[in-house]
């Protein structure tokens, strides 16, 4: 049975983040905390994780699980171009709970599922999960629950619905608590940005989440016009 390790332990933390690694090096899947909810992790760059990770959630190809990243220099090294707009979108959101979706650099030996040559990109504002980023380099990473059920905004909920699907889980407390109360999602906010590439093309909000559309246009300084 798969163990949920306390990372306001410091010796949980040390055993858990080096079980998580272990575990991902390995092409198995562990829970992580991020500032949004809790995720399920695969090593982006084993397509026979992230189907595992697919097949745990009951989740088709359909839907490709996001990427989240350390850092700046991965979003340049996995996306073909980064416009003006959302340099400005990552100035002002990340770390945090911005999704942003790109064209991917086609020279990328992965398989996320139906992408059509794009990722979904995060830098996630969680201590643990960027440690962890760190260390691993890009992750699979999905809400923690099954499709269809609400995402798990702890390690133990998570643990309820994921069970032994998972080898390791990282608890470090309730997600979501850096963001406003009342809020329906405590998702991250996705932003569709591969229409800037296009002639007149623009920015597409496909998923309110933690970061309000009006704040998205803000930062751009566009009015609301998708």
């Amino acid at each position: 049975m798969a163990t949920i390790y306390d990372c306001s332990d410091s010796s949980q933390l040390l055993t858990g983040m080096r079980l998580a690694r272990a575990a991902i090096g390995r092409g198995e899947l562990a829970v992580i905390p991020t500032d949004t909810v809790y995720g399920v992790a695969a090593d982006a760059f084993q397509p026979a994780a992230v189907q595992r990770l697919l097949d745990a959630k009951g989740r088709g190809r359909q839907s490709p699980p996001p990427v989240l990243i350390p850092g700046i220099p991965t979003l340049d090294a996995l996306a073909e171009t980064v416009p003006d707009e959302v340099r400005a979108l990552v100035d002002a959101f990340w770390p945090g709970g911005l999704t942003i979706i790109l064209p991917a650099r086609s020279s990328l030996t992965w398989d996320l599922g139906e992408t059509r040559g794009t990722v979904a990109l995060r830098m996630p504002s969680n201590r643990v999960a960027l440690e962890l980023l760190s260390e691993t380099g890009p992750l699979a990473v999905s809400s923690a629950n099954l499709t269809g059920q609400i995402a798990a905004m702890t390690a133990a909920a998570a643990e309820e619905m994921l069970g032994d699907s998972v080898a390791v889980y990282l608890d470090d407390g309730e997600a979501g608590t850096g963001y406003a109360a009342g809020l329906n999602d405590l998702g991250s906010t996705i932003v569709d940005a591969t229409g800037l590439l296009l002639p007149e093309g623009k920015l597409r909000i496909v998923r309110s989440g933690v970061i309000s559309d009006e704040d998205v246009w803000a930062a751009i300084g566009a009015g609301e016009t998708e």
